[in-house]
């Protein structure tokens, strides 16, 4: 049935008939909107760590990190690894999401800026963030679960096999090395490239997949708001750590098996034998294309402004009941996170001495794996713990998407109700997002892609978050000019002028290319690349006389021989964020957003085309994510401050510890707010309108251990990489 055994099967629904009871379980607590939004504030340390764990972990997070390290080597595991930099600083700033004491984060907005038009345009902002993480989810689980129910050559459709075809030859072509290659070789590897054709078919629909999955998360996510959304994460977050370690044994006794050898170790050193040199190299491997050193550097300074302001952010630590609770859960939950994503890259590495030669699609690398590795119920187990992997995050962004959605849209229009009607309204809501996420994951054909897309999007809203808690003279007009320049200069202009003006797209200026770099390395030779050498030393032999006088001889290789690698990496879009597709005449045309910051900055002479494609991505994150601060800063100084009064009542509040207690913390409230100037003696420079404390013990402690926890993912990746050698 469907390609899988029916032991598979009864693991899947067994596992889909527990988290539905715990949401219909929870659904018996459900009082209020802040019961159903924040579970009521009851979080402790269990629940808030494996919650930060959970709504981190979609089913991108192992499929990405694999499909990464299976084209870039160790260096593709920073596709997950970006937000390691950011971590340590959850110790910091988590605690002010508990003192906020709002319901949501569009509520913070409101607050502080005294704008329901800022509330509002951040609840547009987040919402769409949430179904592009959505979006992101389901289209990994689907590309994973398919490989796991493939068809066979002789069950393919006509269409199926014509598409089959294409993408062996793809396949054969990208074998070859660049520089032996024809000319109308090089010229039909481009064109296949674009096309992307599929080397692997499944019996399962993903349309069928992702709808499945997206009913199941409404279910028990609309039933039981967030206390069943946290519940089934401390679930779903055990499941995930068992999807990451169950798969090493099964593949190291592989790699024994095919290569000889017995135990872990033996396995490893094959890993190190076979794969290239430059597949170990955590930084600067020459194939990389996403992930040079400065790349990682600049995507690394954006999630730390981009973060924080992420509406799911208020709601998984608002919900906890002490401050302690939610720093510890939102620092260390984080970094199980980190920690799997090293042992997800480190799984890769070892699954490519297995199916480097099988694989063109890298999506599909995990799932190819599972299906091969592993037996019937054990693949049940993992299409199981991948569903937990995506349900752990898409039932948090649901229930953030429905409480902003009812508490800063549907209540301001229709006040006065009961909670009971607006605790009704918040589920409906949330299951609109849901479906629209589905929707959506269906746009997009390439993992990485999309979270780009989702890394970005809250660059429209992060200055006026970070300077609203920190800068008293940041008002509401800096904020509006800051969110408005931002969202139409960086996505909806880039998205509406090629809807508007379709010739935009096969412009020639537009279509214009980032040079063929070719990057020269010596490396000592392994297995793999004596096979390789091998083959294109056949692909010589078989050129014309002519081309044989274009194209130098190669000589066979020995391992252990120290050889000159030349690397050519492919001209990239400059300007379009989905690169090209060939449209139905056979002529190109742009796809995706169109990159206007760059456009300017070419215009302005900087030669776009002479960089590499991860220096022009580089760019253009900076400039997104310096422009909105720059604008804030500005407007802030030219305009007239927020009222006195309401920034006091603000900031006082934002000193003021959480007690557990309500009522006590309730009185704490009311001295604050009686006396704001309460605690002007914990502000670093008390004189100034920078709102920067002093750190106590706790902080200092705490902040330490996490960048001590920031080097011990490094040291592990560096570990991981360089066992057996």
């Amino acid at each position: 049935m469907l390609g899988l055994h029916p032991a598979d099967i009864i693991v899947i629904l067994v596992y889909f008939a527990i988290v539905i009871g715990v949401g219909i379980w929870a659904a018996r607590r459900v009082k209020s909107q802040e019961d159903y939004f924040l579970a009521g504030r009851r979080f402790g340390v269990f629940i808030q760590t494996f919650t930060a764990f959970g709504q981190g972990t979609n089913v991108e997070s192992p499929v990405g990190v694999a499909a990464t390290t299976f084209t870039n080597g160790a260096a593709g595991i920073w596709s997950s690894l970006t937000f390691l930099f950011t971590t340590p600083v959850y110790w910091l700033i988590a605690p002010w999401m508990r003192r906020l004491r709002l319901l949501t984060m569009a509520d913070y907005f409101q607050e502080r800026y005294g704008s329901r038009t800022i509330a509002g345009l951040y609840t547009l902002v987040a919402a769409t963030v949430m179904m592009a993480h959505l979006a992101v989810g389901f289209h990994a689980a689907s590309v994973t679960i398919q490989a796991l129910s493939p068809k066979s050559a002789d069950e393919l459709t006509p269409a199926e096999h014509v598409e089959y075809t294409k993408a062996q030859e793809l396949k054969q072509l990208r074998d070859k090395n660049y520089t032996i290659l024809s000319h109308s070789e090089k010229q039909r590897l481009r064109e296949l490239a674009i096309e992307s054709p599929r080397l692997r078919f499944s019996h399962i629909s993903k349309d069928l997949l992702i709808w499945t999955i997206a009913i199941i998360v409404m279910i028990y996510g609309i039933c039981g708001g967030l206390e069943a959304a946290a519940l089934t994460d401390a679930l779903q977050g055990m499941c995930i750590i068992l999807l990451t370690l169950l798969l090493f044994p099964f593949c190291w006794s592989a790699i024994n098996t095919q290569f000889g050898g017995a135990g872990a170790m033996d396995a490893l050193r094959t890993v190190h034998q076979r794969l290239p040199e430059s597949f170990f190299e955590i930084f600067g491997s020459p194939s990389v294309m996403d992930f040079t050193w400065y790349y990682i550097l600049a995507l690394s300074i954006m999630t730390l402004s981009n973060t924080p302001a992420q509406a799911n952010f208020l709601t998984s630590n608002a919900a906890a009941k002490n401050e302690f609770a939610c720093r510890f859960g939102a620092t260390w939950g984080s970094y199980i996170k980190r920690f799997c994503s090293v042992l997800w890259g480190f799984f890769a590495l070892c699954s490519i001495v297995l199916y480097h030669d099988q694989i063109t699609d890298s999506n599909l690398l995990w799932g190819h794996a599972t299906r091969d590795l592993l037996g019937p119920g054990l693949v049940g187990l993992m299409i199981s713990c991948l569903m937990a992997a995506l349900m752990s995050t898409a039932d948090m962004l649901m229930i953030t998407s429905s409480s902003l959605l009812t508490k800063n849209v549907y209540r301001p229009l229709l006040a006065n109700r009961s909670e009971k009607h607006y605790v009704f309204v918040g589920r409906i809501l949330g299951a609109v997002v849901v479906i629209a996420g589905a929707y959506v994951a269906a746009q997009f054909d390439d993992i990485w892609k999309l979270l780009k897309l989702m890394f970005e999007i809250n660059i429209v809203v992060a200055a006026a978050w970070w300077l609203g808690f920190k800068w008293r003279r940041s008002n509401r007009y800096g904020a509006l000019a800051s969110i408005g320049v931002a969202a139409v200069f960086f996505f909806l202009l880039p998205l509406l002028l090629p809807i508007c003006l379709p010739s935009l797209k096969t412009n020639p200026y537009l279509l214009k290319t980032t040079q063929v770099h070719q990057v020269t390395r010596i490396y000592h030779a392994h297995e793999m690349d004596v096979e390789t050498r091998a083959a294109e030393i056949a692909s010589w032999e078989k050129l014309s006389d002519e081309e044989k006088l274009i194209v130098a001889q190669l000589q066979p290789l020995g391992i252990g021989e120290t050889y000159t690698r030349t690397i050519s990496l492919d001209p990239k879009s400059i300007f379009w964020t989905k690169g090209f597709q060939k449209r139905d005449d056979g002529a190109l045309e742009g796809s995706g957003l169109l990159s206007l910051e760059l456009v300017v900055l070419d215009q302005l002479g900087v030669d776009l085309s002479a960089n590499k494609y991860a220096m022009n991505e580089t760019l253009r994150i900076i400039i997104r994510t310096g422009i909105p601060f720059l604008i804030l800063i500005v407007v802030s100084k030219l305009t007239r401050p927020e009222d006195k009064q309401g920034l006091d009542r603000f900031f006082v509040k934002m000193k003021t510890v959480v007690i557990q207690d309500r009522q006590a913390d309730n009185r704490e409230l009311e001295l604050s707010y009686a006396n704001p100037a309460r605690f002007n003696h914990l502000k670093l420079f008390p004189k100034s309108n920078w709102e920067l404390l002093k750190w106590n013990r706790i902080d200092a402690i705490g902040f330490t251990l996490a960048v001590l926890a920031l080097f011990a993912v490094l040291g592990l990746m560096k570990f991981l990489v360089s066992l057996g050698a």
